[in-house]
């Protein structure tokens, strides 16, 4: 019992001890804060790669793509039995997106991306990324009427209402334009001037050249012809765009952070894309875009446009004429809740030989591989280097319990003298050290969570003290920092910050036990 009450004592009239728990204190409180954090972004980064890619993607690279993918899925399930809940066909091709915005062109490269509207929601969470709610539960490509971005500000009109007032404005422009030619020419033949041969008729060079863009590249040239599509009633096969293709993230003169959109559900884009030949051609399609795409990734939101299937599939010719058989480049597969996707795949690479097939069959971490390893390694680095504040801590009891023994000298010599055994003085050292990391982890553990639980508020306070935001919304796609406490690194932090704090008492308390009581109680 003495050797805590001593402990006790110490700890309370020990001003230098203070400076111990303080260390430990912060060490443990950075080290809360750092790992929620981070889990919190891992998790979230995690949800949204994992909403974006299916558990695993077999890939065609053949240049027809893969013939009768229902065979292939027959196959598949033959492999792999009853662990698979959903599949899904798909055609990825490398396309040119174009958006007539002011007059200018504006060029985007894009993965565009052939989806079954029926299917793809059964492995990819790609529904809940979509603007308009209808869509989010099951998307059909057509045009909106309105609704989109509920609760988001400053997003445009848009849907069929926005549409139906772009084409009377572009037909009342047209009517001017040819009004304003027509007075053109008759001033001329009045007073005696030839005019240069000019187009039949201005409308046959389509609704692009309004915006002053080549009419090579946005002519009205689709199946049914400029005559039969009338834009406020009509609309051309749906796209949805990534929301970073067709929009950037700027910050106005005000401070306030702004999206400023080149196009709209409801605007006209024209993709070109290599049809599925042996000698490929560039396939030029209009298409209307009838949604945006907003998954918080760069990599997706700035590089995805998705169709119908079955229609990127006509356009790129990738339908056999004689027996219908429709080809995809894509499978990808949604397996149950607890499923070995490595021996899921491993399974699949041995019944599809990469020798034989030219199939490239990964699970989705593989393919987010570099990333999530980085994310990893940080992770470890800042723990090994957060850790190092709670050794220097440590170092610091050293050298206070060795002030301590050489202070106490004359005590530790009484008690020896008065029969307690080396063992009872070492334990009183020791005690001393766990005591301090136990109070030191315990006020660090308690400030570290609430710490994490008001980080936003706390964000918010050093944003205006230091005028510089801590998270730019401009990079950082999040509405708040994102934060995971989990209890088992809490306790590993805990534990790890005591063991510290009790190694460094050792030497200090095998020092006093080694002593000799009479030359201790001689000691000056």
């Amino acid at each position: 019992m003495y050797r805590w009450l001593l402990c006790f004592r110490y700890l309370r009239t020990r001003y230098i001890a203070l400076a111990s728990i303080v260390s430990v204190m912060l060490g443990v409180a950075t080290l809360i804060v750092v790992n929620s954090v981070m889990a919190g972004f891992a998790a979230e980064m995690h949800d949204r790669l994992h909403g974006l890619a299916s558990d695993i993607l077999i890939e065609c690279h053949t240049s027809g793509g893969m013939p009768d993918p229902d065979a292939r899925l027959k196959e598949i399930r033959e492999v792999l039995g009853d662990r698979v809940e959903g599949a899904s066909v798909s055609v990825h091709v490398p396309a040119m997106l174009g958006i007539e915005f002011n007059g200018q062109l504006i060029t985007r490269h894009v993965n565009l991306v052939g989806i079954d509207p029926r299917t793809y929601d059964t492995v990819s969470q790609f529904g809940q990324f979509l603007l308009h709610p209808d869509n989010q539960s099951q998307v059909t490509f057509d045009l909106r009427d309105e609704g989109y971005a509920v609760g988001r500000e400053h997003f445009p009109q848009s849907g069929w209402g926005y549409r139906r007032q772009k084409a009377q404005y572009e037909r009342l422009l047209d009517e001017e334009r040819r009004r304003v030619d027509t007075a053109l020419r008759q001033a001329r033949a009045r007073a005696g001037v030839v005019a240069p041969t000019e187009p039949a008729d201005d409308a046959e060079q389509g609704p692009s050249m309004a915006f002053g863009v080549s009419s090579d590249l946005f002519s009205p040239g689709d199946a049914d012809g400029p005559q039969a599509f009338d834009a406020s009633r009509d609309q051309f096969p749906g796209i949805v765009l990534g929301i970073a293709t067709c929009s950037s993230r700027l910050r106005d003169d005000a401070g306030e952070i702004r999206d400023h959109y080149y196009c709209r559900p409801g605007d006209d884009v024209r993709m070109m894309f290599p049809n599925a030949a042996d000698n490929p051609k560039v396939v030029n399609q209009k298409f209307t875009v009838i949604d945006l795409y907003e998954s918080g990734m760069s990599e997706y939101d700035s590089t995805f446009a998705f169709v119908r299937l079955d229609q990127l599939q006509e356009f790129r010719g990738m339908i056999d004429p004689a027996s219908g058989t429709r080809s995809v480049t894509t499978v990808q597969l949604k397996l149950v809740p607890g499923a070995d996707l490595n021996e899921a795949r491993d399974a699949l690479r041995r019944r599809f030989p990469p020798d034989v097939y030219a199939y490239n069959i990964q699970t989705w971490r593989d393919m987010q591989g570099p990333l999530l390893a980085a994310v990893r390694l940080e992770t470890t680095i800042l723990n090994i280097l957060l850790f190092l504040i709670i050794a220097v801590a440590g170092f610091g009891i050293l050298a206070t319990f060795f002030m301590i023994v050489v202070e106490k000298t004359r005590d530790i010599g009484t008690l020896k003298a008065l029969g307690a055994s080396g063992t009872g003085v070492m334990s009183i050292f020791l005690s001393y050290g766990v005591l301090l990391g136990i109070v030191g982890s315990g006020v660090g553990t308690i400030g570290g969570l609430l710490f994490v639980r008001h980080i936003n508020s706390i964000a918010a306070v050093i944003e205006k003290i230091t005028g510089q935001e801590v998270f730019d919304p401009t990079v950082y796609y999040f509405n708040s920092i994102p934060t995971i406490i989990d209890p088992l690194t809490i306790c590993w932090v805990v534990a790890g910050s005591i063991a510290i704090a009790t190694t460094a008492s050792v030497l200090p308390a095998l020092r006093a036990a080694r002593m000799n009581p009479v030359q201790a109680l001689r000691f000056e």
